[in-house]
């Protein structure tokens, strides 16, 4: 009988990157997702590239009795995947009680049900935004976290220590948080990728949306940082590389190959590219011209950031593979095919 594993927000970007990866490794998959950044379809999509639909329940996790029967429902779940989360910077900084009511509930209601339920291990979607603006570039694991610079930013901060302690009081539970750096990209069959409800909040839906007339105009916040060509930097990892480091986390946890109870580790490349570079990456790629201007900078982002990827690599014999234009190249494969443009 298969591993059973229940991914949170399992219908949204990562989560349904993840959830192909784990069918296509074996692994039983129930999904949980209340749809508010996600659509439903996306499950009949998992379908056709795998040849299995995985289980599906929708409720929020932040409603705890709700969360309680899905566990009573779901008895042989062995590992829990948490991406369930709101994750937009900008929105954070202007909703901040939204981030930290949807954010921490749903972790402490899913950490509660691991010890009522028995469920042992526990993979988290953290970030890099945990790491602030860090003072030595690249940043490895052992970067002190900074104070973050938005609410989202915080939640995931805040997330991480209550992990932390739990695991402490707990040492039958394991867990591993993993800090992604920025995902884009989309699978190579053009059949699941980002597709943000309303206007998109990250850049490469902003860029392939522009590129596909959705939007008049992809605005660059800043062009003043202190970055060779003036614009933010970011470690751009590829969607399906990070889902494919969920699955080796989840064998780490439940072939008890951890080294302690609580884990983390950097996804990234290890390499640093700003958002005009990523602009001509997508150019050359596509061979589409964009419409963009520079415009201030946006509250809550950092300047740059990018991985020391090596403790992951080494530790997890995990390591992104696929480049920035082939990335970049397939979200814009998913973008046609979602708006029907040949």
């Amino acid at each position: 009988m298969s591993k059973q594993i229940l991914v949170t927000g399992g219908t949204g970007y990562i989560g349904s990157h993840t959830v192909v990866e784990l069918q296509q490794e074996g692994y039983d998959v129930v999904v949980v997702d209340n749809l508010s950044n996600s659509n439903i379809e996306v499950l009949d999509n998992i379908a056709k590239i795998t040849g299995k639909k995985p289980q599906f329940e929708q409720f929020d996790l932040a409603d705890r009795a709700k969360t309680e029967a899905f566990f009573e429902k779901y008895p042989n779940v062995e590992a829990i995947i948490h991406f369930a989360a709101s994750k937009a910077v900008g929105e954070s900084v202007e909703k901040p009680l939204l981030y930290y009511r949807n954010n921490l509930v749903s972790l402490m209601n899913l950490m509660d049900c691991m010890g009522k339920y028995d469920v042992k291990n526990f993979v988290f979607s953290s970030s890099c935004t945990v790491y602030g603006q860090p003072e030595k570039l690249p940043v490895t694991e052992a970067t002190p976290r900074q104070d973050a610079e938005s609410p989202y930013g915080n939640t995931k901060k805040v997330c991480e220590d209550i992990m932390s302690d739990t695991m402490k009081a707990n040492t039958g539970l394991k867990s591993i948080a993993l800090r992604y750096f920025n995902p884009i990209g989309a699978h190579e069959s053009a059949l699941i990728g980002e597709l943000p409800n309303g206007v998109p909040n990250n850049l490469v839906p902003f860029i392939t949306q522009t590129a596909a007339g959705l939007r008049d105009e992809l605005k660059v916040f800043g062009d003043d940082y202190n970055t060779p060509d003036g614009s933010c930097m970011r470690d751009f990892i590829n969607v399906v590389d990070l889902a494919k480091a969920h699955v080796v986390a989840i064998e780490r946890l439940l072939n008890d190959k951890n080294k302690e109870n609580y884990e983390i580790f950097n996804l990234g490349t290890g390499n640093g590219s700003s958002v005009l570079e990523l602009i001509n990456a997508f150019e050359k790629s596509t061979g589409v011209k964009l419409n963009y201007s520079i415009v201030g900078r946006r509250a809550g982002d950092i300047e740059k950031i990018w991985a020391e990827t090596s403790y992951a690599n080494n530790e997890l014999g995990w390591k992104a593979e696929k480049g920035l234009e082939e990335t970049l190249l397939s979200a814009w494969n998913w973008e046609k095919k979602v708006r029907g443009i040949k």
